[in-house]
């Protein structure tokens, strides 16, 4: 079996060119050019390219952005003070603060003092609350659940009634993750360090999604034959023959697995691009909301 590679670029590409026109609408109905402030602390070298591959998207979409570059030695005050007044500016949409933090900074109050309707990449405890309530819609899902949501969409690939499993639990892929299939009514499972006999698990899955962190972990033998594979995860793997001295991978050893699996995303270019497409669309609907009083539910209205 060779498995669909589940192009990430092309359906962000498609995604993006989507929220261009859109912004383009919405600022000749409101005079009001969308906003994103985006909040680095520290120079972690990650962030930086992530948070500089956000603006170039937004900077594309016709997007303004706002950036703020703090030290990584910065306060708690500091910080709070300068969401305070980001919260305040109407020209401001949606408030991006980069994970992960410096460790003495409390990441639970910097990511509550964001307003429920300027938190774009949805990790405000109630988002993530209300995305958990039956009945309750959050106002923003985090960035990449979305995407993934997006890319089993676009392929035809049904999320009700199918088994699910989540390798990694974090705030911004495996719990949120878990949470949304949930609402689609799928069947979940999340596994982490401390699950027994992964590979049992894994095996039950038509969907398997891994999010932890860690090369190759998932091999070909712990795939279900015909399982749709998302790999989220973003390895760097020492390699002298590589122009940087080292290439990217995923959780997924994608060989193996492209045997075995129906369909599978690719590391590099496949959750990835998503992840800052879903982003410009936040915004957006932000602006909408803010503006205009209303936002259309998460991809409804999308491609």
């Amino acid at each position: 079996m060779a498995a669909k590679i589940l192009d990430g670029r092309a359906i962000a590409a498609r995604w993006r060119d989507w929220a261009k026109a859109r912004v383009e609408a919405f600022r000749a109905r409101t005079g009001h050019v969308p906003g994103l402030a985006t909040v680095l602390i520290g120079d972690h070298p990650a962030s930086q390219s992530y948070v500089q591959a956000k603006q170039n998207a937004c900077a594309a979409a016709g997007i303004r952005t706002f950036h703020y570059r703090l030290p990584a030695e910065v306060d708690q005050e500091t910080v709070m003070k300068l969401l305070g007044t980001l919260a305040c500016n109407p020209e401001v949409n949606g408030i991006l603060v980069q994970l992960p933090l410096p460790s003495h900074l409390d990441e639970e109050e910097i990511l509550s003092a964001i307003p429920l309707e300027k938190d774009v990449d949805g990790f405000h405890p109630m988002n993530l609350g209300r995305l958990g309530l039956k009945g309750r819609d959050p106002y923003f899902i985090p960035c990449t659940p979305l995407g993934i949501l997006a890319m089993l969409q676009e392929a035809g690939i049904p999320i009700a009634g199918r088994r699910a499993v989540i390798l990694g639990r974090s705030r911004i892929v495996g719990l949120p993750m878990a949470l949304l299939l949930l609402r689609l009514d799928a069947t979940v499972t999340i596994c982490h360090s401390r699950t027994p006999d992964l590979a049992t698990v894994t095996r039950q899955a038509d969907l398997l999604i891994a999010a932890v962190g860690r090369p190759g972990l998932v091999r070909g033998e712990m795939v279900q034959p015909g399982a749709v594979v998302i790999d989220v995860g973003i390895n760097r793997v020492a390699d002298s023959q590589a122009p940087r001295g080292y290439r990217l991978v995923g959780d997924v050893a994608f060989e193996e697995v492209a045997a075995i699996a129906s369909a599978i995303t690719p590391v590099p270019g496949g959750v990835g691009p998503m992840t800052v497409a879903m982003l410009l669309v936040n915004t957006l609907k932000a602006a909408q909301r803010q503006l205009e009083g209303f936002a259309s539910p998460w991809l409804e209205d999308g491609l």
